[in-house]
């Protein structure tokens, strides 16, 4: 259990790397994520981002129930 959570935070850590460094820098700009500004209004959904954040997420969860 403990392996676990270090490996959860260093790949938060190395996430927060990838961002500062600009590498994610595609993420929230893919075809089919919303962007939309008026003179007082700026709203950002991020459709399809969140999608493949999900897919991944929920197959490394699989992943890892199957070697636990």
């Amino acid at each position: 259990m403990i392996h676990l959570i270090f490996i959860a935070g260093f790949s938060v850590l190395f996430l927060v790397i990838l961002y500062n460094f600009g590498g994610l820098s595609w993420f929230g700009q893919l075809p089919g994520d919303i962007n939309y500004r008026g003179a007082n209004t700026n709203i950002h959904i991020p459709l399809t981002s969140m999608l493949i954040t999900s897919l991944v997420l929920s197959f490394l969860a699989n992943v890892l129930l199957k070697f636990l």
